[in-house]
């Protein structure tokens, strides 16, 4: 087991790379305008501090495609659920800032096309654009309009891009879920909303397996009475007819040629579209994002935190279901070329070699399972152009960090996110401007006062604390649907902190600003008084060859001390001998304090998943507590439903 000790230096800027920056170039133009920061911390701290400031020369910089006016940045507040508005006499279209280069530059590239059955296809903007205005004309010939809903049930391929782009042209409000999840889990969703038109595929193709899925759409169709059309993708069969379906017609016979490509100018705050929350328990969260939000942020984290502008080739591995695929389709905005990839991820380093991609985001797991298969990319591919890696869903131990330098480049930025599908953004990441250390998330966002609070509330310094963020930034969310009070808005993020959101994240604010994630607060392992997340427990674990994975769980309730239970899967033709159980209790005991030492140690086959990716420690828990497992988590919400059997009440 290789140590690596968190807050090992391991990459720091050229001159050059902060120079040619993006985030250095925005510093001089505030210079101009009469704002002078030498430094990060500096411009972070005057965004912070002036935040209107601070989110109108981002609408300036970038020359936005709409309407400023000439009214104040914000009205209300402190938050959204105080009234807050941003921007209130502006108004803008996403759509129209995502493909304005389709007008300056239609024959570049700006999506390239590949699934794990073989399939490419690369796009132009020209093309691009085209494919928008004749869906934007189809969708409006059957009744869409602005604030109608359209639902997209496909994976991550240039369908659901196209129809998305076309959906914001119209003022209209997108939906999707990727076809991996089973019917329940899309109904929960999309009954919430009541979308007009459906879009879904027949069926995918995943880690060598075809899945045809025209009878759960059809059961999905169904369940949603607003729907009064069904357009079905042939994906899997080239040959595939919407057949029985109540309202059912073919992708092809969609588009209407002929019309230019218009957008509809809406308010800042009017939705662009609704995600929603994991939803392990209970209807999932739907979240509503407004069309100016998300460009001015999208903007500002693209650019100036992953340094991405025209000439990259921007990879995310995500499924339409997951937050990672709005935030890919924002690579859109700074003039990028997006990487659209469906299927499983058998060899993205291969994959970023063949498109020549500058930046590759993928999920923590992916890094440290490509390090426990001993792989090295950057001696097995040509990944020359490859210039930054993000990693997000989970935090990133920091032998995870030492292991991109060592096998995968030493001249790259390693960019470790957290943030969530609440603001569709990561609010702690990466800066090109900044030194990077093991384990260490380099900063927090600009115009992200992230701070880590005490028990009493108060602002902590180079201690673990509650993750909040103490100003409003634009991309928190205009609403939940179908929550006319902010009710279910307020208890979810302001409850605690009032006028102050909880994001419900344990965090160290490093005194330089560095920012430590130690996982999920209402799954913190606290032992005698000694309180800890979970992130680093898995750090110690996992580092072991003989484990694949893992699970652990504080059985204790509120004043009341638990067991502490350790669940591993192990690696094929691994055993839980005496012997390693021994070396696992001494590393814990070592690394974390004696308290944290397990009182068992039980193997499972799988360790419970939500679809983008995250540990179940909730429901689990509350399975060990006694909660029935049908109220403990949502199956069609998981990646791995069977796995919940494994864990009995008092085991």
């Amino acid at each position: 087991m290789s140590e690596v000790s968190r807050e090992t230096p391991l990459w720091e800027p050229t001159d050059a790379v902060v120079a040619n920056a993006r985030a250095t170039h925005f510093q001089h133009w505030l210079w101009d305008r009469g704002i002078l920061t030498e430094s990060y911390d500096e411009l972070w701290s005057w965004s912070v501090r002036e935040v209107d400031a601070f989110w109108d020369a981002i609408w300036s910089y970038f020359d936005v495609v709409g309407r400023r006016g000439d009214g104040p940045v914000r009205t209300g507040g402190p938050m959204p659920v105080d009234g807050l508005r941003w921007f209130p006499g502006a108004t803008l279209n996403y759509a129209a800032t995502a493909l304005r280069r389709a007008g300056e530059h239609p024959d570049e590239t700006a999506v390239v096309f590949r699934s794990e059955a073989g399939g490419h296809r690369v796009l132009t903007w020209g093309e691009l654009a085209l494919h928008v205005a004749e869906i934007r004309a189809g969708l409006r010939a059957r009744g869409v309009g602005e604030g109608d809903r359209v639902a997209g049930y496909l994976p991550n391929i240039p369908e659901a891009l196209i129809c998305f782009l076309a959906c914001a042209s119209l003022g209209a409000i997108w939906t999707s879920c990727s076809p991996d999840f089973g019917s329940s889990s899309v109904i929960d969703r999309f009954a919430q909303i009541e979308p007009k038109v459906l879009i879904a595929v027949d069926g995918y193709a995943y880690n060598g397996k075809r899945f045809d899925r025209r009878a759960t759409v059809a059961e999905i169709e169904a369940a949603l009475p607003s729907v009064g059309t069904t357009v079905l993708v042939p994906y899997l069969d080239p040959a595939a007819a919407p057949d029985g379906l109540r309202a059912g017609l073919s992708y092809a016979d969609l588009p209407v040629p002929g019309e230019d490509l218009a957008f509809a100018r809406v308010a800042f705050d009017h939705p662009l579209w609704v995600v929603y929350s994991s939803g392990t328990t209970g209807l999932p969260k739907p979240i509503v994002h407004g069309h100016g939000g998300i460009v001015l942020e999208h903007l500002k984290a693209l650019s100036f935190h992953q340094d991405l502008g025209p000439g990259d080739v921007f990879l995310w591995y995500t499924t339409t279901g997951w937050m990672m695929w709005n935030y890919l389709m924002g690579g859109l905005l700074v003039g990028a070329t997006v990487v659209l990839y469906d299927g499983a991820p058998l060899d993205l380093w291969a994959l970023a070699e063949q498109e020549g991609v500058t930046y590759l985001g993928v999920g923590a797991p992916y890094l440290m399972a490509s390090r426990k298969e001993g792989r090295r990319p950057g001696e097995q591919h040509d990944l020359s152009r490859l210039r930054g890696i993000g990693s997000t869903g989970s935090p990133l131990p920091p032998e995870g960090f030492a292991w991109v330098y060592d096998a995968v480049g030493s001249d790259l930025l390693l960019g470790s996110f957290s943030g969530g599908t609440d603001l569709c953004t990561g609010f702690v990441g990466p800066s090109p401007l900044l030194p990077l250390r093991a384990g260490v998330i380099q900063c927090r966002g600009l115009g992200a006062r992230v701070e880590a609070f005490d028990d009493a509330g108060n602002p902590v310094l180079d201690e673990v604390g509650e993750l909040v963020i103490t100003e409003p930034m634009p991309s928190m969310p205009v609403s939940f649907w179908n929550d006319p009070d902010d009710a279910r808005y307020r208890e979810s993020y302001f409850d605690t902190y009032p006028g102050v959101w909880r994001h419900g994240d344990w965090i160290k604010v490093l005194p330089d600003g560095g920012c430590v994630i130690y996982g999920r607060s209402d799954s913190t392992l606290n032992r005698g008084g000694v309180r800890m997340g979970t992130a680093d427990f898995y750090r110690v674990v996992e580092a072991f060859d003989e484990i694949a994975d893992s699970l652990v769980i504080d059985t204790g309730r509120l004043g009341q001390e638990g067991r502490l239970l350790l669940y591993v899967q192990l690696t094929p033709g691994r055993e839980l001998t005496d012997d390693l159980a021994a070396r696992l209790r001494r590393a814990l005991r070592d690394a974390l304090s004696p308290r944290h030492v397990p009182d068992a140690i039980h193997v499972v086959p799988g360790v419970p998943r939500t679809l983008s990716g995250k540990k179940l420690e909730v429901p689990v828990r509350k399975i060990l507590q006694g909660t029935p497992v049908e109220r403990a988590a949502n199956p069609d919400s998981m990646a791995n439903p069977e796995s919940l059997a494994y864990f009995t009440p008092g085991v």
